[in-house]
């Protein structure tokens, strides 16, 4: 059976320990070297770039989040072995984990050393697509004859190179499409490297919750359940046609999924799909003012965040949390896209006025999306709001002289709040 060290690359038939450095960090599989689908994940990523900038965090559980009144963002191993994860409330992660050393997000700093490692990846392969600041899919298709090497040996080396030379750690998952690979990468965690091949794709899957589906969260799952579906088996009960009436296309894609099938197609050039800015409170409030200057704020950041990058959107989302931690979400669809600060502020401020009554609230969030190209944003003048083209002029004026003396060269009132 093809085997790989995952030390020091060698290849060989399969046995406990490398015959070259005798490590006993091997991986194994007879379609090792075919499959060419891969998912890469950072372990732990925030955290483990905080314990990598400060040796002294080694041991220690780790937190990576908003304070007290945030949730997780990233908790270390440490921390995960008591309990803690990803998106739970902070107070709660502090009564696990008391003892955690609690670190706010360095997001500059996060993105810079995400830089460093797709361009590690870069180096493999130009099909590269990025999910987040901490994992991505690639596609080596061909890179064999580019390389010399399989695949699977360079996708070890790649995380070879992370450890040796960026200090963090990864783990990847090599199967022969993009939905399994993230399945594997997540079998072995940390430091792993594990293979889901098309012979045992099917056995693999068969009794597995739906859950292990991206995107199949806990609204969806209840949904299946009410349905008799809470395996992969019990999807492959089902007919196409059934499913999708039943789902949407939702369905559809769970069917391909139950037999293990996904024809999307690794893109280095992924479309940016939203834009969106949130900010958690350190006490519950419902003060008009308070909220409206944030409203203001987040409005603006989403604005300059599409004029960055030369898009404009047709849908406004306002997010609010409440004191019980439920969520409510309210959108509109505008009747042309916009990327102005002041058009999005005044669309989310209408939206969160017919939310008010449902406060205080702990967390407040807006959103832009149905994205595309800025050409041709902003330019119907509101019938119904004679001013709305000169608030638009002089927004771009103050661009401008940001642009030239910096973004805090003028403020607006109400961002003082």
């Amino acid at each position: 059976m093809p085997a790989l060290c995952r030390s020091c690359l060698a290849t060989f038939d399969a046995g406990a320990r490398c015959p070259a450095c005798r490590s006993p960090r091997i991986v194994a599989h007879p379609e090792l070297f075919d499959l060419t689908i891969a998912h890469m994940d950072c372990d732990a990523f925030y955290a483990s770039v905080e314990k990598r900038d400060d040796p002294t965090l080694a041991t220690r559980p780790v937190i990576v989040g908003g304070g007290r009144r945030g949730v997780v963002s990233t908790a270390c191993y440490v921390a995960r072995i008591r309990g803690v994860h990803s998106a739970m409330p902070m107070f709660q992660a502090l009564k696990l984990c008391p003892d955690a050393v609690v670190i706010a997000p360095r997001g500059a700093h996060y993105a810079a050393v995400s830089k460093q490692i797709r361009a590690l990846m870069d180096d493999l392969t130009p099909s590269v697509e990025p999910l987040s600041l901490d994992e991505a899919f690639l596609d080596m298709t061909g890179t064999a004859r580019l390389h010399g090497r399989p695949p699977a040996v360079m996708l070890a080396g790649l995380l070879k190179r992370m450890e040796d030379e960026l200090g963090l750690t990864g783990s990847i998952g090599l199967s022969h499409n993009k939905f399994l690979a993230k399945v594997a990468s997540d079998l072995d965690k940390p430091r792993g490297f594990s293979v889901i091949g098309k012979a045992e794709t099917a056995e693999f899957l068969r009794d597995k919750p739906v859950g292990l589906i991206w995107g199949v969260g806990a609204a969806m799952r209840a949904s299946l359940e009410r349905a008799g579906i809470r395996t992969f088996t019990d999807l492959l009960r089902w007919d196409k046609t059934d499913l999708t009436a039943r789902f949407g296309a939702m369905g559809e894609r769970l069917w391909h999924l139950a037999r293990g099938e996904d024809h999307r197609r690794v893109s280095a050039h992924h479309p940016v799909k939203s834009i969106s800015n949130e900010t958690t409170f350190f006490e519950d409030t419902a003060d008009p003012d308070l909220l409206d200057g944030h409203l203001w704020r987040l409005s603006e950041k989403v604005s300059d965040r599409a004029k960055a990058k030369g898009i404009a959107g047709r849908i406004v989302t306002l997010k609010l949390k409440r004191a019980d931690f439920r969520s409510l979400t309210r959108r509109i669809s505008l009747p042309d896209t916009t990327q102005s600060a002041d058009r999005i502020y005044r669309t989310a401020r209408a939206l969160f006025d017919r939310a008010a009554g449902e406060g205080p609230f702990r967390l407040i969030g807006v959103g832009l999306s149905d994205l595309t190209s800025d050409a041709g944003a902003d330019l119907s003048a509101d019938l119904l709001d004679p001013d709305a083209a000169k608030r638009l002029a002089s927004e771009r004026a103050t661009d401008a002289i940001r642009a030239r003396f910096g973004k805090d060269a003028i403020l607006k009132g109400r961002a003082m709040r």
